[in-house]
Formats: structure tokens, sequence, C-alpha cells
């Protein structure tokens, strides 16, 4: 054991991106106890260095890093480099934990919250796949409420800030602002408005990213939940926010509600409206915690219930989720 406390080798891929730098950030807020870091990224970044606790380490490529030893390397460059590189670095028995949506809806591979689902992941799990920054913030609200009333039917909207769609995406919405023509991310200006598609649309006329809040949320919860979203970019630059509505099977009082999501390790409550204090994104920024307020009945329905959701999409979304994945297989002696 001391052994493994004095060498951990951890790789990030996708270092130079805005997942990839806030997952070094959170590495050092949260002192990841590694005793080597390697950052890689793509062949144009090679040669450069990323500071890391005050010490340059120079960045390398994904096949320079199949040739090193690694106990864990987490990935955020896309899907296509998660299908060729993933297991390359698992069959040479690297702990993987992917931020791309590749691997999320196999079978063979786990899709994991730490809060909700961490105790499912063993020593075979050598993928682990991080799910979807709007998932991840629905399920911990969820999971509580499940355990306790047992959801049966969740209709969700989504705000979502263009961090989620990437670097670009957030320069697009300053240059707009600042009346700068350039290239544009999205179909339309993004400034002063709402865009009614995130990710492209698919055959049922959902989008994929409407589609991951229903198959994620059901793999990781359960699978009889019925979830439908609709899901809109607006002109925030981090934090996604979300109209939860939810059918239970079981009666409930919005104290029990309450009480419950306050139980909820991750999760805090902000709901006093009569004071105007509710989750907003500006609340969230560069926060862990998912974020829960506006609680009332649905009182069109019976057992039913909305709430507002709100977290930081870089931090619980996607960074720390991933570094609390590392966390706990150490914790366990999974790596």
């Amino acid at each position: 054991m001391e052994s493994k406390k004095r060498k951990m080798i951890l790789a990030i891929v996708g270092v130079t991106g805005m997942v990839g730098r806030e997952i070094l950030e959170v590495l050092s807020e949260r002192n990841f106890p590694l005793t080597e870091l390697i950052p890689v990224a793509s062949e144009k970044s090679c040669g450069q260095t990323i500071n890391y606790l005050g010490k340059g380490c120079e960045i390398i490529s994904l096949p320079d890093l199949v040739e090193r030893k690694v106990d864990i390397a987490l990935f955020s460059a896309g899907g296509e480099i998660s299908k060729i590189w993933a297991p390359k670095l698992a069959k040479k028995g690297c702990k993987v934990v992917d931020n791309s949506s590749y691997w999320r809806m196999n079978d063979n591979h786990k899709l994991i919250v730490p809060e909700i689902n961490g105790n499912e992941l063993d020593k075979s799990d050598m993928i682990i796949s991080n799910p979807n920054c709007s998932t991840i913030q629905l399920a911990m609200a969820l999971a509580p409420l499940h355990s306790k009333f047992q959801v049966k039917r969740v209709v969700v909207s989504t705000y979502q800030a263009v961090s989620g769609t990437g670097k670009k995406a957030v320069e697009q919405l300053k240059n707009e602002k600042n009346n700068i023509d350039d290239e544009m991310v999205y179909p339309y200006q993004i400034f002063q408005n709402s865009l009614p598609q995130c990710d492209d649309f698919i055959e049922n006329g959902y989008t994929k990213e409407e589609m991951k809040l229903t198959n994620e949320t059901k793999k990781i919860l359960d699978k009889s939940i019925d979830v439908v979203a609709t899901a809109v970019r607006v002109p925030v630059v981090r934090g996604h926010s979300e109209s939860v509505n939810v059918t239970f099977k079981n009666e409930f009082n919005l104290d029990e509600i309450r009480f419950a999501l306050n139980k909820m390790d991750g999760v805090e409550v902000l709901d006093d409206p009569k004071n105007s204090k509710y989750p907003m994104p500006i609340i969230s920024h560069k926060k862990d915690a998912v974020f829960v307020g506006r609680i009332r009945r649905d009182f069109t329905q019976k057992k039913a219930l909305n709430m507002w959701v709100v977290s930081d999409n870089l931090r619980k979304g996607a960074a720390t989720n991933t570094v609390q994945i590392a966390e706990f297989m150490l914790a366990n002696n999974i790596i």
C-alpha cells in the first residue's frame, strides 16, 4: 500500500482544452496523491509545458503515452480519440476515465457518478465513463428522491452554458458581445439569444444532447424511469440550469424532499424564494456542488414536484466528477 502512495502516475489526455485545464485545477485543489503528471495533447502542442504545482510538465503525444507506464489516464479529447486510444492504454493496465460520450451507453462499461453508483466499480473496470454534464446534475438531484419516493417520470428543460460546447463557442459569445465578426460554432448568434438546439438533431426530432439525458439517467439510476428533455443553449459562459418536473410513485411532503436532498453528498439546497435565494449559474461558478431550489409541488398533478437545478458544467459536470472517480478507485484499491 505504501508503494502505491509513493508512486501514482496520472495522465490527462486533452490537457489544453477547457475540461483538461479544469481537471488540472481540481487535482491540485483536492490534493490528489499523484507523483507524476503526464500532460497529453495534439501534436501541435507537444513540447510545450504545463505548470502543475509549480513544476513544468512537458506535453507529449498519445503514441508516446502508450509507451509509458501510466496508472490512470483522464480523457477529455473527444469520442474519436477515446475510441482509438482508451483501449490501447487499458490493454497495458492503465485505468481510463473517459469524458466523451463514446463508451457511455456501452453495456460493458460503467457510467459513474461516485456519490450515486461508485460502489459498482471493481478491479475489472478498465474504461469508466463520465456522464454528460447535464445528466450528472440531474442524476445528483434525482438520486436521493428516487431512493425514497421512487421516480416514475421526469420532464426536464435545460439552459446550457456555451462552455459545454467548448472554447470556440465561448469565443463566439465574446466576439458577438464585442461586435467582432469571426468563426461561428452555432448556426445562429448566441449573444442575446437562446438556441433550442444542443448538438445535432436525430430522426425522432430530439437532439443527441436530449437523448443523452434520457438514456444516461436511466442507466445510472433506473431503466424504468421515463425521462424526456428539451435542451437549450443560452448566452452564459459556464453553469448549466435545469427546470425539472418529477412524478413519483409515492406521496411526499416538501420537508421530506428538502431533507432528502440536504442529506445527499454533493447537493446543496438553496431554496428561500421569499428572499430571492435560489440557484443561479453565477452562484455555481467554480464550485463542485449541485444546487437545488425553487422546490414546489406541481399543483396540476398528483405526486409531482418542480425544482430548479444548477451546477458548474466544467466542475461537477466534467472535471470534478472525473477526479472523484479516480479518487474512489484509489481509496478502494481499484487502481
